[in-house]
């Protein structure tokens, strides 16, 4: 694993300072959202931004790809187990 860049710290730090806010000022069911519809449309363009640019950093690094999945979510590769396998004689 790479080291994280000052700008890719910076990133993480934004994402989630936005959310952790978004978390705390999120009423509950049926009462009215203490933040305008115009500053929840920003912050999501900010968070939309965000991501768009650890992916593009990602890529960079040749880490793209990456996202997080469920534990019961069926995965792609497959695991051999390679106790079974023999050398050949030659």
């Amino acid at each position: 694993m790479t080291e994280l860049s000052k700008e890719q710290a910076i990133l993480i730090a934004m994402r989630k300072t936005l959310t952790a806010i978004v978390k705390d000022v999120t009423p509950p069911p049926g009462m009215r959202h203490p933040l305008s519809p115009n500053t929840i449309e920003d912050v999501r363009q900010c968070l939309g931004l965000i991501a768009a640019r650890e992916k593009e950093l990602a890529d960079e690094q040749g880490r793209g790809g990456e996202r997080p999945y469920y534990a019961d979510e069926p995965q792609t590769a497959q695991l051999v187990s390679i106790e079974g396998l023999k050398r050949r004689k030659e």
